[in-house]
């Protein structure tokens, strides 16, 4: 069997992190005529860690534009939060780097424009650049974000600059795990980048993956797991390094990491040092620092199953609220049938009267809940608990109770 080769170094990669065996696409919600169908494709989901550059990442059986099509079901403008957590980056960037109406704000991976359009709201020129079409139209029709439809890359980024755009602020949050070939994606920024621009990249933190156990953050749509250790070499091989860094409550843990050319003056800050000694610490430059992790995934789905046999013996309903893709893995992983969970609530109208990949869970609106009553509702996107909690809060007026399941089951609140 050929061993694969790292995504960013090439470096063969030797070492399992965690095998989830074949999944669905995270994202593929299903209609009624493709659940009668019977066809519905599951991939192998397997991640690896480099030994070279310590990248955390999977195997990419399926093609980024069949995941991120024309049906792609994740609009961003439906969580409040993120809605309001976008807000209060675009007010902190303008104050911190005095952006304004002869700045250009550019955001990678804009989806439907839920965060340029803060910036447009204060009078920042902002362009979007989003490859699923349909996020894109949402983001131009409804929000006025002028919005260009292509993947980002190396490529993307000289064509832009040709063009003359050039960016005071660049954004890619929550993009950068969903890239498949890390470094051509990085390697565009440098292109529209001005000499003292900045570039801002969030994503969920690998050590917080591991240490909270979050292994439903692993799916097809992310190829990478990222580190400040990795992400680092993949900046500094494509003339960018970053300066300094925020930690975030967002997707259980979260970095904002603030980059720059490798020639402006920004100024490295001590957050970022300290960064660096807390990876260090937990051991993510070795080898042993990934090792034991499929032990501890299992143990949490074991605690589930558990859960949810206890609950049929008592006669007890159970139910789901937030059809998302972190969902999806775990309720795969853990072999969940409609028979456990009846149906699942979701505020997307996108993925209402669908399916869930793999379970076939039904998914409904949110104002079927009071019909089904259930006992239980399993709170999925756990990242997002305290704002689903305080939406549905009215399920104790039947006895309902809300139930997280990682890095254990227990009901909360």
């Amino acid at each position: 069997m050929t061993v694969p080769a790292c995504r960013f170094c090439r470096a063969p990669l030797t070492q399992t992190f965690l095998d989830l065996g074949d999944q669905p696409l995270a994202n593929s919600y299903l209609t009624k005529a493709q659940l009668a169908s019977g066809k519905e494709g599951f991939y192998p989901l397997h991640t690896r860690v480099c030994g070279t550059c310590f990248l955390v990442q999977a195997d990419d059986p399926v093609a980024a534009d069949a995941i991120f099509d024309e049906g792609y079901a994740y609009f961003s403008a439906y969580s409040e939060s993120w809605v309001a957590h976008a807000k209060r980056y675009a007010e902190a960037m303008a104050a911190r780097f005095c952006l304004g109406s002869q700045s250009l704000v550019v955001e990678v991976a804009s989806n439907d424009g839920y965060l340029l359009q803060h910036f447009k709201a204060m009078g920042v020129p902002v362009l979007g650049i989003e490859p699923t079409a349909n996020t894109a139209e949402v983001a131009v029709k409804e929000r006025g974000v002028p919005t260009e439809v292509a993947f980002f890359n190396d490529a993307t980024g000289r064509d832009l600059k040709a063009r003359g755009v050039a960016a005071d602020l660049m954004a890619g949050n929550n993009v950068l795990a969903h890239v498949p070939d890390i470094g051509d994606f990085v390697a565009g920024f440098q292109h529209v980048l001005k000499p003292q621009g900045v570039l801002t990249f969030e994503f969920p933190h690998l050590l917080n993956l591991i240490e909270k156990v979050q292994f439903d953050t692993i799916y097809h749509e992310h190829y990478s797991y990222l580190s400040l250790l990795a992400v680092e070499k993949v900046l500094r091989a494509n003339g960018l390094r970053p300066f300094d860094v925020e930690l975030l409550p967002t997707h259980g843990g979260s970095l904002r990491l603030f980059c720059a050319h490798e020639a402006s003056s920004h100024v490295e800050t001590q957050a970022l040092k300290d960064l660096r000694a807390r990876e260090h610490a937990a051991r993510l430059d070795q080898p042993a620092g990934y090792e034991g992790f499929a032990a501890r995934v299992e143990e949490v789905r074991r605690g589930f199953l558990d859960f949810l046999a206890t609950a049929k013996a008592e006669g007890k309903r159970v139910a789901a609220y937030g059809a998302a893709a972190k969902g999806n893995t775990f309720l795969n992983y853990a072999g969940v049938t409609p028979a456990d969970i009846v149906a699942v609530f979701d505020a997307n109208p996108h993925k209402q009267d669908r399916f869930l990949p793999g379970t076939h869970i039904p998914v409904h609106a949110p104002a079927m809940i009071a019909e089904f009553k259930p006992d239980y509702v399993v709170i999925l996107p756990w990242n997002l608990k305290d704002e689903i909690m305080g939406q549905l809060a009215y399920i104790r007026d039947w006895g309902g109770q809300f139930v997280t399941a990682a890095p254990d089951t227990k009901v909360v609140g």
